[in-house]
C-alpha cells in the first residue's frame, strides 16, 4: 500500500528544522570544495617554498588527497552501517580542521603530503556522509532540494577557497624567480593561511555534527525504533512518524540488521540497483565537464581575455556554477530527476559537439566563452546535483552506506581516469575529438538514463526500494 504521506509537505516548523539540520550536513559538502580546490591557488607558493622542482613530484603534491578521497568513500560506508551517520559526520569535521592546519604548517613536504591525505579522507567521507544523511532525513516532497543542498554548498565551497586565495596571495611579478617567490610573505606564510582558514567552518561543522540527531533510518535498522519514532515526528509530524516507521520496518522485516556482508550486496535485485548507482557516478564524471574546468583559463586566454584567470573562474565560472546550482534545488522536486538528467544530458551533447566543432575549425573568442559558460550551466543545474540526490535515494535501507561508498569510491576512480586520460587522449584525437568523444559518451548517458533510471519524485526512500526490488 501506498504511503499517503510522502507527498504530505512538513509544516512550517517542521520544515525549518529538517532544513537546519539538512545545512549541518551539508557543511560538509562546503569544507569538501574548498579544501578541494585551495591547493590551486597555494601551489605558486608552496613549490618553491619546499623546493619542488620535479615535475612528479609536483604532481602528487597536487592529487595525493584523491588518494585519501578514495580511502576515506571506500570504508565509509562499512563504518556508517555499523556505527551510524551523526557519529561519522564529526569524526569528518575533526579531520578536516586537524588536517587543514596541520598541512598549513607542515614542517616539510613529507609532513605536507601526509596531512593531505588525511584532508582527502575527510573529503572522502563528507563525499559519501552528507548526501546520505541529508536523504535520510528529509520528507519526500523536499528532499530533492535538501540532498541538492549538498551540491550547492560543494560549489560555495569552491568559491570559498577561490576567495581566500585570491585575497591572502599577493599579485606576483612575471620576472619573480622561485627564490624571490620563496623568500616572500606568500611563499613562507602566507600560503599556510590559505589551508588553515578552513579550520573555523571545520569546527562548526564538527559542533553541529555533534549536536544533530542520529538518521531515524539507521536507528530503525538497529533496532531503536523509539529513537527512531521521536525524530520522525519532530522532523514531519506525529502521521509522518507512524507511516514512515511502518514502511522501514517493512523493509527490514527478515532481513539482518547487523553488519552487511558480501552475499548481500551480490543479490540479483541489489546488485542492479548498485549497477544502476555505480554508472550514474561514472556518468557524471565522463561527461567531461571536468575537463571544461580544468582548462577554462586557457580556454578564457585562447577567447582573447586576458584578466587573472583566478578572478575570472570567481567571476565568471563560479557565479554560472552558482546561479545553476540554485536553479536546479527549484526544479528537483517539481520537474523531478528524470527529466533533469534527460536535458542534462542531451544540452551537453549539443554543447560539446559545438565546442569540438570550434577547436577543429579554429574558432576563437566570445562564441567559445559561450559554450563553455553554456556547457556549465548544464551541467550545474542537472549533472552536477542530480546525480548526488539519485544516489542517495536509490539504495535499500540496509545496505545505504555501503552501496552509496561503492557508487562514491567509483566516481573519485572516474574522475582520475578522466583527470589523467585527457592530455593523452588530446594528443592522440586534439582537443576536438577529445569532445566529440564525450559528447558520444553524452548520448551514451541519455540512453542509459531513459532506459534504466527510476524517476524518485515524491516517492519515499521505502517505497522506492519496494518498486526497485519488485
Amino acid at each position: 500500500m501506498q504511503n499517503t504521506s510522502v507527498s504530505k509537505r512538513p509544516e512550517k516548523a517542521q520544515l525549518g528544522y529538517v532544513i537546519c539540520i539538512a545545512s549541518v550536513a551539508a557543511l560538509g559538502g562546503l569544507l569538501f570544495g574548498y579544501d578541494w580546490v585551495v591547493i590551486s591557488g597555494a601551489k605558486p607558493f608552496f613549490v618553491p617554498h619546499f623546493h619542488l622542482f620535479n615535475a612528479n613530484i609536483i604532481g602528487w603534491a597536487m592529487s595525493c588527497a584523491l588518494l585519501g578521497a578514495l580511502v576515506g568513500a571506500l570504508v565509509t560506508g562499512w563504518l556508517a552501517d555499523r556505527f551510524g551517520r551523526k557519529k561519522l559526520l564529526a569524526v569528518a569535521g575533526l579531520l578536516f580542521a586537524i588536517s587543514s592546519i596541520l598541512t598549513g604548517w607542515a614542517p616539510s613536504f613529507v609532513w605536507f603530503a601526509f596531512w593531505r591525505i588525511i584532508g582527502g579522507v575527510a573529503i572522502g567521507m563528507a563525499s559519501n556522509l552528507s548526501p546520505l544523511y541529508i536523504a535520510e532525513v528529509s520528507p519526500a516532497a523536499v528532499r530533492g532540494r535538501l540532498v541538492a543542498l549538498n551540491q550547492l554548498t560543494i560549489v560555495i565551497g569552491i568559491l570559498l577557497a577561490d576567495m581566500v586565495n585570491w585575497l591572502i596571495a599577493q599579485p606576483i611579478s612575471a620576472r619573480a624567480t622561485s627564490a624571490m617567490i620563496a623568500a616572500s610573505w606568500d611563499g613562507r606564510i602566507g600560503w599556510r593561511w590559505m589551508f588553515t582558514a578552513v579550520a573555523i567552518p571545520s569546527l562548526v561543522f564538527l559542533v553541529g555534527a555533534l549536536m544533530i540527531p542520529e538518521s531515524p533510518r539507521w536507528l530503525a535498522k538497529q533496532g531503536h525504533l523509539a529513537r527512531a519514532r521521536t525524530i520522525l515526528a519532530r522532523i514531519g509530524g506525529e502521521l509522518h512518524a507512524d507511516n514512515e516507521i511502518s514502511a522501514i520496518q517493512a523493509t527490514l522485516l527478515g532481513e539482518k540488521t547487523g553488519r552487511v556482508n558480501l552475499s548481500d550486496l551480490l543479490s540479483s535485485g541489489v546488485l542492479k540497483i548498485i549497477g544502476i548507482g555505480v554508472l550514474l557516478a561514472v556518468f557524471q564524471q565522463w561527461c567531461g565537464i571536468n575537463v571544461i574546468f580544468s582548462y577554462a583559463q586557457d580556454i578564457f586566454h585562447s577567447a582573447g581575455y586576458h584578466v587573472n584567470g583566478v578572478l575570472f573562474d570567481i567571476v565568471i565560472t563560479g557565479a554560472v556554477n552558482l546561479v545553476f546550482t540554485l536553479v536546479a534545488m527549484g526544479l528537483v522536486d517539481r520537474l523531478g530527476r528524470r527529466p533533469l538528467m534527460l536535458i542534462g544530458a542531451g544540452g551537453l551533447v549539443v554543447t560539446h559537439t559545438l565546442l569540438g566543432y570550434a577547436f577543429y575549425k579554429h574558432i576563437d573568442g566570445l562564441p567559445i566563452v559561450i559554450l563553455v559558460m553554456a556547457a556549465i550551466a548544464c551541467y550545474a543545474m542537472t549533472l552536477a546535483p542530480i546525480t548526488w540526490v539519485l544516489i542517495s535515494e536509490i539504495f535499500p535501507n540496509r545496505i545505504r552506506g555501503t552501496a552509496l561508498s561503492i557508487a562514491v569510491s567509483t566516481l573519485w576512480i572516474a574522475d582520475f581516469v578522466l583527470t589523467q586520460t585527457f592530455p593523452s587522449l588530446k594528443a592522440v584525437v586534439g582537443t576536438a575529438g577529445a569532445f566529440w568523444l564525450y559528447a558520444v559518451i553524452c548520448a551514451l548517458g541519455f540512453v542509459f538514463v531513459l532506459a534504466a533510471v527510476p524517476e524518485t519524485k515524491g516517492k519515499s526512500l521505502e517505497e522506492l526500494e519496494k518498486n526497485m526490488l519488485a
